[in-house]
């Protein structure tokens, strides 16, 4: 199972490890595409503050993450896992699980960026500010940058088995399987089940428990029918919605 993740926006600092080694990432097949990000983002927040925080789409209150940016390769770097905070992340809990989940968290999230295109939780990364939605000036959009070394790379990396996609429009907008790997492929939609509405931050939540609950398991759905049966087993309420793939998770309480 490859579990697809958005990011989160808001990152934990850097801290005082190692810095990045960009060349101890998974996924080598997208090093150039990487570098070449890196090498522009790096290069604008140095050179234009102003500027870089308009390509940014960053409020005055966030001026700080420009001078983040231009530090990445010399700042200290950290497992991805410990890097992205937020919703998601709080309730997927990555600390907490026992050592057997926590095996199967790196083996199966994969977690997408902007800047690094995609990251497993164990890469070590610093902490940066760079969306997907973000359009810097020599390369243009960065969801349209990244497709073409993610159709090379992802299929690979999804193997044989489930991909289970809860990315947000922008970052599936990056790769989308296509074949045989899209008849494997199951997304999430979680709606609040008395008024059968998406709440944002409910989604976001229930999406990190979803998670959770699988690696906890050691559930390792080979498609979608297996991952239906596996998530009511552990207690989801879960309908088809008649879209290949397309699930909605019912939950009666915002939390």
């Amino acid at each position: 199972m490859l579990v697809l993740l958005p990011p989160s926006e808001g990152k934990a600092s850097s801290g005082r490890g190692a810095p990045l080694k960009p060349e101890g990432l998974s996924l080598p097949g997208l090093a150039e595409a990487r570098a070449a990000v890196l090498d522009e983002l790096v290069e604008l927040c140095a050179a234009d503050e102003e500027k870089a925080r308009e390509v940014l789409g960053l409020s005055e209150g966030l001026r700080g993450e420009v001078a983040k940016n231009t530090e990445l390769r010399t700042a200290g770097a950290r497992p991805a896992g410990e890097i992205y905070t937020g919703v998601l992340y709080d309730a997927l809990g990555l600390a907490t699980l026992d050592a057997a989940a926590r095996r199967r968290a790196g083996r199966s999230l994969l977690v997408f960026s902007g800047l690094w295109g995609a990251v497993r939780v164990t890469d070590r990364i610093p902490s940066y500010r760079c969306s997907m939605g973000v359009k810097l000036p020599g390369l243009g959009a960065l969801g349209t940058h990244w497709r073409g070394a993610m159709a090379d790379v992802l299929p690979e990396a999804a193997g044989d088995g489930l991909i289970l996609d809860l990315r947000s429009a922008a970052y599936a907008a990056a790769w989308k399987p296509k074949g045989e790997p899209a008849t494997r492929t199951a997304t999430v939609r979680v709606l609040h089940a008395p008024t059968r509405k998406v709440v944002s931050h409910f989604n976001k939540a229930t999406k990190g428990r979803i998670v959770r609950s699988l690696l906890e398991s050691g559930a390792a759905p080979a498609g979608v029918p297996e991952l239906v049966t596996a998530l009511r087993d552990l207690g989801y309420v879960v309908e088809e919605t008649g879209k290949p793939g397309a699930l909605d998770v019912l939950v009666d309480e915002i939390h």
